[in-house]
């Protein structure tokens, strides 16, 4: 993927690894629309980044998403890169009194939402390149978290299909794969142990430099190409009986 040069859509660009990639997107000479469902967290991000694009948009509903292809079409038809980063995560039980609304609302945002703006922006003449957002969580599973996990797996092997579904059109498909980092991501604090973001962000543009298709960084490195016999052991790691 060339880093330099191209309109590029962030979905979740307000915050977090949206927000890292929008600002590096834009200090390799991109032109980068964040947008996100909070005015205040857009407000706060086009103050940080300079240049930066930002429009209110709701990806949890068909409208939303509807809206923002058709705004993009019109405005900046030119959008060569679409990055479907906007997820959200909840800690849960399948016990829990609102576990299937919990459950409804991450499978609409984690895998809804990319699928159907993958669909609209390949309408789009100028797009060259569609970035999914995916997760160390897609290969080993952590039971704190097992919608969100399993909506990362989801959108993994659909962002493998989809490469080749699209390899005749000119248009690449990358995927990033973050392990756990330091944003609010599930909960404030919940992460605060985690890497920072910035040491991702670096990781990931090195790679996409070179040209690779799937950019890890850390723990998520040695996971996207473990085989079962080391994936069984870091999941019983990370999901040590109750």
């Amino acid at each position: 993927m060339n880093i330099t040069g191209n309109k590029i859509l962030v979905t979740g660009g307000g915050s977090g690894i949206g927000l890292a990639l929008a600002e590096r997107f834009v200090a390799e000479k991109n032109t980068v629309i964040a947008c996100g469902r909070r005015a205040d967290a857009l407000k706060a991000a086009a103050e940080r980044v300079p240049g930066l694009v930002t429009r209110q948009a709701d990806v949890s509903t068909a409208a939303g998403r509807e809206g923002l292809y058709r705004w993009v079409a019109a405005e900046h038809p030119d959008t060569s890169v679409l990055v479907n980063n906007a997820g959200i995560q909840n800690w849960m039980k399948v016990t829990d009194a609102d576990f299937m609304r919990r459950a409804e609302e991450e499978i609409t945002v984690n895998v809804t939402a990319p699928l159907h703006l993958t669909a609209l922006f390949l309408e789009l003449p100028a797009l060259k390149a569609i970035v999914n957002v995916t997760s160390g969580l897609a290969f080993v599973p952590f039971t704190k978290v097992p919608v969100y996990s399993a909506t990362k797996a989801f959108l993994h092997s659909f962002t493998v299909s989809l490469r080749e579904l699209v390899r005749g059109r000119g248009v690449e498909v990358v995927e990033l794969v973050p392990p756990a980092l330091n944003t609010d991501l599930g909960g404030k604090g919940l992460h605060d142990h985690a890497p920072p973001v910035s040491g991702f962000v670096d990781a990931v543009f090195a790679q996409l430099a070179e040209g690779k298709t799937t950019a890890t960084f850390g723990f998520t490195e040695a996971l996207s190409r473990a085989g079962q016999d080391v994936i069984e052991p870091i999941f019983q790691r990370m999901n040590p009986p109750a």
